[in-house]
């Protein structure tokens, strides 16, 4: 599955996409974003604010509970604003 991180996402976890293959206990986005939280520390510190960030599974925003079975893309990123 390919991980997107967008705006300071990705200045944080220092990269702007990575492909991965989360283990079979990871099933939501809930799930995902604990597992690549304990892979390291720059990931940890890019989504320590889990609950303000905004996700999308394949191109399709999403909740923290939405299944990631069989996803293609997962992307990350800040709320957006504007006037």
């Amino acid at each position: 599955m390919k991980i997107l991180y967008f705006a300071w996402v990705r200045q944080k976890a220092g990269m702007a996409c990575e492909e991965v293959t989360p283990p079979d206990d990871v099933r939501t986005v809930a799930d995902l974003l604990q597992w690549l939280k304990g892979r390291d520390a720059a990931h940890a510190d890019a989504l320590s604010e889990s609950e303000s960030l905004r996700v999308a599974v394949d191109q399709e925003h999403a909740d923290l509970d939405t299944p990631i079975a069989g996803a293609r893309e997962v992307a990350f990123f800040p709320p957006v604003t504007g006037g």
